[in-house]
């Protein structure tokens, strides 16, 4: 029980990698707010929950825990979430931001013609939500001197050659995350508030798993290119994000570990 007493929000939790994480927090003794802006999202994939919703997979677990459905792409969407978590659960002690994905049809993905409008959404979803989600946790971080928060980016926002040039605009947004985490932990760890970021190899998630074939990513092309000879798991995850979230990373702020089983060996 690391986390009795702590409160925590993550965004992106209705599935997937987001989903594991708000289970590990639970777990280890955090109340934990589950956002996303489709409360029902595993059920599109085909992923099975333990109970009707991830908040009550939570209250199974024996925490506190309610569902937000919310846009984060749009500020206001943001504050409103920390304060609603704020009178149901207590000031969030911990932002775990998961919220975000590549949507972009691969063949539209080259740098060489990537359109404006792909570009303009990937960064709304996948920079935005986070820097967002941030700044509406940090008024209350600053005034009580401490606070952790967790970004998620991507190993393609550090090495562009992962995917051999596609999926540009997602990259740009992820290595903008990247960016953004270290500029924050510069900014705010005078205030006792670290922020670090989680970059995710190929992790089989439901939606991944179902979408792998179309848009080639978690292939057996890619387990050749995996030291650790398999893809991610959700869990996986949320196990670095444990390491980052609990007083085992006490000196550890404005890093991006990257978790991908020695997909790409350089550092971020």
């Amino acid at each position: 029980m690391k986390l009795s007493g702590k409160v925590a929000i993550v965004t992106g939790a209705a599935r997937g990698i987001g989903r594991a994480c708000a289970l590990r927090l639970a777990e280890m003794g955090a109340d934990v707010a589950v956002s996303d802006i489709n409360l029902d999202g595993a059920a599109e994939y085909g992923e099975s929950l333990g109970a009707e919703t991830v908040a009550d997979e939570i209250v199974n677990i024996g925490r506190n825990s309610i569902g937000i459905q919310a846009d984060l792409t749009i500020p206001d969407a943001a504050i409103d979430m920390v304060a609603r978590t704020t009178e149901a659960l207590g000031a969030p002690d911990i932002l775990v931001n998961v919220a975000g994905g590549a949507f972009t049809p691969i063949e539209k993905s080259w740098a060489s013609i990537l359109a404006d409008d792909d570009l303009d959404r990937m960064l709304a979803v996948n920079l935005k939500t986070a820097i967002h989600a941030c700044q509406a946790v940090l008024p209350s971080m600053r005034e009580r001197g401490e606070g952790i928060i967790v970004n998620t980016a991507s190993m393609i926002g550090s090495n562009a050659g992962v995917r051999q040039g596609k999926l540009t605009d997602y990259g740009i947004a992820k290595t903008g995350v990247i960016q953004y985490t270290r500029f924050l932990a510069a900014e705010v760890g005078q205030y006792g508030i670290r922020v670090n970021a989680l970059s995710p190899g190929s992790i089989a998630t439901a939606r991944i798993v179902a979408l792998s074939s179309a848009r080639g990513i978690a292939t057996n092309d890619d387990l050749e290119k995996i030291a650790l000879r398999r893809l991610g798991t959700p869990e996986d995850m949320a196990s670095a994000m444990e390491f980052l979230v609990t007083d085992q990373s006490a000196y550890v702020t404005g890093q991006c570990i990257t978790v991908c089983g020695g997909r790409t060996l350089t550092p971020s």
